[in-house]
């Protein structure tokens, strides 16, 4: 018998894709990039990495976690600069292993992150407002990396971008060019397909939701939703 998907298909996205680990040996930019918490200084040591000047990334960025004082002080230069700031520090044995950034004023951040056990993995979902956006699932265990389909369905039942989308834009009318571009980056070192997946998936759900409210379908949910690179 044929077991039933935990999601959907998406045309062209291997649902079963799963790492061979989270953990060492990785490679240097993969492990630096899955520590940094600032979505700001994330990106920031990302086009360092794609000009090829690892070597020129200065010890600010590449550390995991900002002091108090440091993330008071880019609060004030602009709300945005705080993003990923106040996620629960990762303990010694944890790894990133998938974010979603949304472009709220303080341009929230919401993490899964993985630490490896005796004979388990364990997960959980963080984000930051010491859990108070997330569901009562916040945590899970496997005993091999989860397959992108289980990442997704995890992920979601722990935080919701849905809801978060219906809750911003479910007044107008859930513009799709306009949730596409409040969803920041959905962003894996692990799972190189997961922001295509979310923003198919973004699409899909605002054409029923149109459907649902007896709205046309808008020029851009009749077409793919491409993954799209960061926003500056």
């Amino acid at each position: 018998m044929t077991r039933k998907p935990a999601t959907p298909e998406v045309s062209g996205i291997d649902l079963s894709f799963r790492p061979a680990s989270y953990f060492w040996p990785l490679g240097l930019e993969t492990h630096l990039l899955a520590r940094i918490k600032g979505a700001e200084r994330k990106a920031a040591v990302q086009r360092l990495i794609d000009a090829g000047r690892l070597d020129e990334v200065p010890s600010y960025l590449r550390q995991p976690s900002l002091s108090d004082a440091d993330r008071q002080a880019i609060g004030r230069i602009h709300p945005a600069f705080m993003g990923g700031e106040y996620l629960p520090d990762l303990t010694s044995h944890e790894v990133e292993i998938a974010r979603i950034t949304i472009a709220s004023v303080t341009q929230d951040v919401t993490c899964m992150y993985a630490r490896r056990g005796k004979d388990r993995i364990h997960y959980r979902v963080v984000d930051e407002y010491e859990g108070a956006t997330l569901s009562e699932k916040q945590t899970r265990t496997s005993t091999r990396p989860l397959t992108l389909g289980q990442l997704e369905c995890f992920f979601n039942g722990a935080w919701s971008i849905f809801e978060v989308l219906k809750m911003n834009f479910g007044y107008r009318g859930y513009d799709l060019d306009r949730m596409l571009s409040f969803v920041v980056s959905v962003d894996s070192r692990f799972y190189p397909d997961m922001d295509t997946l979310y923003r198919q998936r973004i699409g899909a759900w605002a054409s029923a939701k149109r459907a649902e409210l007896g709205l046309a379908p808008a020029e851009r949910d009749l077409e793919p939703v491409a993954g799209a690179e960061r926003r500056e």
